[in-house]
């Protein structure tokens, strides 16, 4: 692609002032620039075009911002107390608007006081990365995929970040003998065929670093594929040297996934480098966070998808921002998102199209969503729905058996044992799936006999005719249990002595639930306690991944 071809299909940045002060003694950039702020107008274009400089010169403070932005008074607050590291490089700084406190730019990377807001429902590692971590900094969440963390630190830091515990933190780095644990891990550990890497930000290692990585990776005969994601083609984009995408074209098949929220970040500079790693033969995606008053709208977010495959970058998640500490005044409801995927489905190309994704909290893993288009089914019948209200009916055949004979051309590699889900129910593997504790909490422990209700009990019922030769005298019964103190799991922890009484209330032990509650634990999620339902891993699994599964 020529420079005047990224030329015409990048848009003009936002107009705000004078876009354009440079040094009129300066030969013209080799592509059109976007704006600079007035500290920087004099700064020679070969310092500007330098990823080292505009690294060194990040902004950092409450005196440094203010001489770009004209910082509110909650951005003040914001820039005293912050929930962790800010570090914004010039170029990026340039981008926001001085005089809109809504500027989508200003609003990801500034901080507020709204950080040390104490939302509910709020996480420090709100998706259990640590608690799926068998080596520091290795995330081995789904059976054949692994998230690498190879660095804490970023050329920006986004104020909704997910694992702001650790980046940004100098001293929360990861040494080579964390990598040298991470590498062996994967190495023993065959079913992982596709590795993430990820921090932090993995562009900001230094290149022999990073080419060390991907070498030593691409010398596992069953890792299939390594992915990067990053966000520093967004930030940095003067890192995307030529000899960077030579180095990481050596490395193939090798995937790049980065992060955009809104078009405005899609300048000229970043559509030189997109274009740089998109002739490299590197595949490129892109990951949005859904936030409030940032691309909370149908119209922002088609405006962004349109851009980015124009530049060769097809969307793949669009993510519900996550529940972590600092993040809670970026939230939207999950309604705003479907609202969103509803006005995107039919509404443009099916490749511009994210999925939607809710990142669990408890570690889940991602629950993709989105609007309903399946109506009813029958026996040889479903009725569907399209974008536009459409609604139809598929006869499906009635002679497909659903035993296929169609076979894998290599043999499927052994599955990780606990991690079958529902598609082990289809295949036969189990009969259900029960949550941890289920069998416990369902336990009826003692004798059981029949006798007269106490008289005066208000709330009496009839019984209704006694079977098998009974006698019917049309007496109400209660059904009690014989005195038998027994040892239960409590559904809020723990284990607590249960006396069943004879009078039909038994007591409730402090901090425990009687057997009546015990169907509540779901019901109580539902009604705002906090926590998930957990789900308990057959014998010889890994760590807390997995369920039971009958």
């Amino acid at each position: 692609m020529d420079t005047q071809e990224i030329t015409t299909r990048s848009e003009e940045p936002p107009q705000w002032g004078d876009l354009h002060e440079t040094n009129d003694d300066e030969p013209p950039p080799r592509w059109r620039a976007s704006r600079r702020a007035p500290l920087w107008a004099q700064v020679p274009a070969t310092q500007w075009e330098d990823w080292r400089w505009q690294l060194s010169h990040r902004l950092d403070s409450l005196e440094e911002l203010s001489k770009v932005v004209n910082l509110t008074p909650d951005e003040v607050e914001g820039c005293r107390h912050h929930h962790f590291r800010v570090d914004i490089t010039p170029y990026f700084a340039s981008l926001i608007d001085p005089d809109d406190p809504n500027c989508p730019i200003r609003r990801q990377v500034i901080p507020t006081s709204q950080e040390l807001v104490d939302y509910h429902g709020l996480y420090v590692d709100s998706l259990n990365e640590d608690a799926h971590s068998p080596v520091p900094g290795l995330v081995h969440r789904y059976p054949d995929r692994v998230l690498m963390l190879v660095t804490t630190q970023c050329a920006s830091y986004c104020r909704y970040c997910t694992r702001s515990r650790i980046v940004g933190a100098p001293g929360a780095q990861f040494s080579r003998s964390d990598y040298d644990a991470q590498i062996d891990y994967i190495a023993r550990t065959p079913q992982v065929r596709d590795v993430l890497l990820s921090g932090g930000d993995p562009l900001i290692l230094p290149q022999k670093i990073l080419e060390d990585l991907l070498r030593r990776l691409r010398e596992i005969p069953h890792v299939e594929i390594v992915r990067i994601g990053s966000r520093v083609p967004v930030f940095l984009p003067q890192r995307i040297t030529p000899e960077l995408v030579a180095m990481l074209k050596r490395y193939h098949p090798l995937w790049m996934n980065i992060h955009f929220n809104h078009a405005r970040e899609i300048t000229p500079e970043v559509s030189e480098a997109l274009a740089r790693l998109a002739d490299a033969g590197i595949p490129l995606g892109a990951q949005a966070v859904l936030l409030a008053g940032i691309n909370d709208s149908a119209d922002v977010m088609l405006e962004l998808v349109h851009k980015l495959v124009r530049n060769r970058v097809r969307p793949y998640y669009l993510y519900q921002c996550d529940p972590v500490a600092g993040a809670g005044h970026f939230r939207t409801t999950v309604s705003k998102g479907i609202e969103i995927m509803e006005s995107l489905r039919g509404h443009t190309s099916g490749y511009a199209i994210p999925t939607y994704v809710v990142d669990a909290p408890g570690g889940g893993g991602k629950i993709p969503l989105g609007p309903q288009y399946l109506l009813s089914q029958a026996p040889g019948k479903v009725v569907m729905r399209n974008f536009e209200g459409f609604i139809t009916t598929y006869n499906e055949p009635n002679d497909y058996s659903g035993h296929t004979t169609a076979r894998p051309e290599n043999a499927a590699v052994a599955r990780e044992a606990g991690q079958e889900g529902i598609a082990g129910l289809l295949r036969g593997k189990g009969d259900f799936i029960k949550p941890e504790g289920f069998d416990a909490a369902h336990q009826r422990l003692g004798s059981v006999r029949w006798e007269p209700f106490p008289a005066g009990l208000a709330g009496a019922v009839t019984a209704p005719p006694m079977q098998d030769g009974g006698e019917d005298n049309g007496s109400v019964m209660l059904a009690t249990r014989q005195p038998r103190p027994h040892r239960f799991a409590s559904p809020r922890g723990g284990t607590a002595d249960r006396t069943a009484l004879s009078e039909g209330k038994p007591a409730e032990p402090a901090g425990t639930l009687p057997d009546d509650r015990a169907g509540e634990v779901s019901e109580g999620m539902l009604r705002g306690a906090r926590g998930t339902l957990r789900f308990r891993r057959p014998q010889g699994g890994h760590g807390s991944r997995g369920q039971e599964v009958g």
